[in-house]
């Protein structure tokens, strides 16, 4: 199976930097949720995504948007430019932590991942930047 997304690998790295609260969700809550993976995978279409990153399982159920709030045309086009600046930042570990910024992440605007992909994707950013106190110059917002 062409596996084309892969999205971090980060359980491991959360325990090594310690994590402070976000601000837009209580961190009591989120630290309390260890070792969430999320895994969506569709073998016709041979894309997945996968999500480990304690306490995500619990932002998606419990902060973040409803599926179909947004329209997949808005989420390929945040994604487009948020994975575009999280590579730059992978490339250039002596600006951005190495730890918070370990792998590139393989998106093509070009190929219809569809909307649940799409949906993980951009949650991931708004989960990964309120977590991590990072900022995008695209807004993500909750």
């Amino acid at each position: 199976m062409k596996n084309i997304l892969y999205i971090f690998l980060l359980a491991l790295f959360v325990y090594s930097c310690g994590s402070s609260g976000g601000k837009n969700f209580p961190a009591d809550r989120i630290s309390n949720a260890e070792n969430d993976t999320v895994r969506i995978a569709n073998d016709s279409l041979e894309y997945e995504i996968i999500i480990i990153e304690p306490g995500f399982d619990l932002f998606i159920n419990s902060y973040a948007k409803p599926r179909g709030y947004y329209s997949q045309n808005y989420l390929e086009n945040k994604n487009q430019f948020l994975v575009s600046e999280y590579n730059q930042r992978v490339r250039q570990p002596m600006v951005y932590n190495p730890n918070l910024y370990i792998n590139e992440i393989n998106y093509d605007p070009s190929i219809d991942y569809g909307y649940e992909v799409n949906y993980l994707l951009y949650n991931y950013f708004v989960y990964f930047s309120n977590q991590y106190n990072q900022r995008f110059s695209v807004p993500t917002r909750i």
